[in-house]
C-alpha cells in the first residue's frame, strides 16, 4: 500500500506564504532543492488544488525554468513524469500531461488510489492536504523550516485538526533550512 505524504516548506512560525501571498523567503538553496527533487522522485502521483497547480505547472509549460540549470532540469524530468490530479470547482482545463482533474475531493477515492498505486502520493498545498488531514488520509508529514517567521498568512497546517507525530528524520542544511519528517499517528 502507498502512502500519502504532506510535503511543505514553512516558515518557522509555520506558514507557507506570508499575509500579501509572498513566499521568496522560502526558495531553496542548491543543496536544499537537491533534497527536494530528491524527496519528490520517490512519488508517483501528485495531488494539487488549483493554486498549488498553476505555480507548479511551469515545471512542463515553461521550458526556460527547466533550461536554467541542471538541477532545475532534473527537477522539472521528475515533475514531468508523474501523474497529477489537480482538485478544482473552477479550472476548467489543465495545460499538463498525465493530469487529471477533479471536481470534489473523495477520501475514498484517495484511499483506492493508495490502495492500488504502485508508488507513495504527494500532496502539494495546505487546503488540500487539510481536507486529507481530516479524513485521516496522511501518513507522513515532511517539512522544510526555513529560517524566518513571517507574523501571519496561509498555515501549513489545518488549525482545526490534531495528530500524534512520530520524529522518523530530521536534517540541517547549510543555510539554515531544517527538514524534519514524522509519521502522523491517529
Amino acid at each position: 500500500m502507498s502512502e500519502l505524504i504532506y510535503i511543505a516548506n514553512v516558515s518557522l512560525d509555520g506558514y507557507i506564504e506570508d499575509s500579501h501571498g509572498n513566499f521568496d523567503w522560502a526558495a531553496p538553496s542548491d543543496e536544499v532543492f537537491a533534497f527536494i527533487t530528491d524527496l519528490v522522485r520517490s512519488a508517483g502521483t501528485y495531488l494539487y488544488g488549483r493554486r498549488m497547480y498553476e505555480t507548479m505547472a511551469v515545471w512542463e509549460t515553461d521550458p526556460a525554468v527547466a533550461a536554467q540549470s541542471e538541477l532545475m532540469s532534473d527537477f522539472a524530468h521528475v515533475w514531468q513524469a508523474a501523474n497529477k490530479v489537480v482538485y478544482s470547482t473552477t479550472l476548467h482545463e489543465v495545460s499538463t500531461a498525465n493530469t487529471q482533474l477533479e471536481r470534489n475531493f473523495d477520501p475514498n477515492a484517495i484511499r483506492g488510489l493508495k490502495a492500488s498505486a504502485a508508488k507513495d502520493l504527494a500532496v502539494g498545498g495546505p487546503n488540500l492536504a487539510a481536507h486529507a488531514f481530516r479524513a485521516g488520509l496522511v501518513d507522513e508529514l515532511q517539512l522544510l523550516i526555513c529560517p524566518v517567521f513571517v507574523g501571519a498568512g496561509k498555515s501549513s497546517l489545518p488549525r482545526d485538526t490534531r495528530a500524534d507525530l512520530e520524529l522518523l528524520d530530521e536534517r540541517r542544511f547549510g543555510n539554515g533550512v531544517v527538514y524534519v519528517r514524522y509519521r502522523v499517528g491517529s
